[in-house]
């Protein structure tokens, strides 16, 4: 029992020291999003994403990449913007940015495990997002697609699809007036605390699995696994065994970067790790939501397309790292023991922990709790709720009235 005791303890600790390391760049990531999403407005993007050229999809990228992290949302989000006119490629690549491309997932990356590996994500995401586009002009049939319409025109329910349909950006008047306004205070700090809501179990279970592996599972079962000691075939089994891991996790948006961490400790490629943080959006449950929003064979086609995708991605980012001599040298990620301590990382915890104090405070004195039993609703059920108007702007309304200044 002692050594029970002593396990979870031990697993615990590497948990809550690897969550210590990264809580500020993960709210600072939160933040800067929220200002974003405050700022721009998403209206009439579906109009702008009804063609597959690639310019579009470059719209989708840039678009994806300011929005929620919360691979649900996004998911949600990618049907809305199909059921309402957007191209599927554009759905499916804005999708993908919104997950991969985000400010917290690249500041926890860089806290973690240095700038190549953030580097590595964003050329690596811009790869995988041209990637994904010629095999979808190459290999998707519009009889296909018009069967994946038919069944997201059901309105399956599948989680956050209220989250991701509300629009709470401030639309009226000057940037600057726009941006230090009160509405923009209350927009920013409903935005924070529901991307937090949104992935808070995904972060949960990710530290918790990540400081369990750390703990629990020795380095020789890792070298074997990703034949860490044959460094050639490391490098092209990496980026395919790395997404089938992320599959397998269940752990999906930020909450996989501190399960790459432990991969990284084990001994996985480079491309590995890239290919393993694109992996989120192949997970079970989500391929489970792909089968109610889209149908059997569109999940299908999603799963075989995407994890193609991933693997060359990954194998792209190793080979151009290796040439030009920037694939990282190994060195063990040192959050999983570093012990809190009285240093930078202490104060700017201390300094984030007051400013979503102060968001939260605002967030429940503006509608809150009213806004996150929205998140979960469809679309459906939001316009009922609301007599069939417009709830994306009755999202935007509830939050800030009453309470301006």
């Amino acid at each position: 029992m002692a050594f029970l005791i002593d396990a979870i303890l031990r697993a615990l600790q590497a948990s809550f020291n690897m969550f210590w390391e990264v809580f500020w760049p993960l709210a600072l990531g939160f933040l800067i999003s929220a200002i974003v999403q405050a700022l721009v407005p998403r209206e009439r993007v579906a109009r702008v994403l009804g063609t597959n050229s690639l310019r579009e999809a470059g719209v989708a990228t840039a678009l994806g990449a300011i929005s929620s992290s919360c691979s649900y949302a996004a998911v949600a989000v990618a049907r809305a913007l199909f059921r309402k006119g957007a191209h599927f490629t554009n759905a499916i690549i804005f999708e993908f940015a919104s997950t991969n491309l985000v400010f917290e997932l690249g500041l926890v990356l860089l806290i973690l495990l240095g700038w190549r590996f953030v580097a590595g994500e964003i050329v690596g995401g811009l790869i995988m997002v041209l990637i994904l586009w010629v095999l979808f002009r190459l290999t998707l049939r519009p009889r296909l697609v018009e069967e994946a319409r038919r069944q997201a025109e059901m309105g399956r329910h599948g989680r956050m699809e209220g989250h991701g349909e509300m629009d709470m950006s401030v639309k009226e008047g000057p940037f600057l007036r726009r941006a230090f306004s009160a509405q923009a205070f209350t927009a920013v700090a409903h935005y924070f605390w529901m991307d937090i809501v949104s992935i808070w179990t995904d972060l949960l279970i990710g530290f918790l699995v990540a400081g369990a592996l750390e703990a629990w599972v020795p380095d020789t079962f890792w070298r074997s696994l990703f034949l860490a000691d044959q460094p050639g075939l490391a490098n092209i089994w990496g980026p395919i065994i790395g997404p089938l891991v992320a599959m397998l996790s269940f752990v999906c948006s930020v909450g996989n970067i501190p399960l790459a961490a432990v991969l990284w400790n084990g001994g996985i490629s480079f491309g590995g790790v890239i290919a393993f943080v694109f992996g989120d959006l192949i997970i079970l449950p989500i391929l489970d939501i792909y089968r109610k929003y889209y149908g059997r064979r569109m999940m299908a086609y999603l799963f075989v397309v995407s994890y193609g995708a991933m693997v060359l991605a990954g194998l792209l980012v190793e080979l151009g790292f290796q040439v030009t001599g920037q694939v990282p040298k190994f060195s063990p990620v040192q959050a999983f023991r570093a012990q809190p301590s009285l240093d930078y990382t202490f104060f700017l915890n201390m300094a984030f922990l007051v400013l979503a104090v102060v968001l939260g405070y605002r967030f429940l004195r503006t509608g809150g709790r009213e806004m996150l039993a929205m998140m979960e609703m469809s679309s459906e059920e939001m316009a009922a709720e609301h007599g069939g108007g417009d709830h994306a702007e009755h999202a935007d309304h509830s939050g800030h009235s009453g309470h301006g200044g």
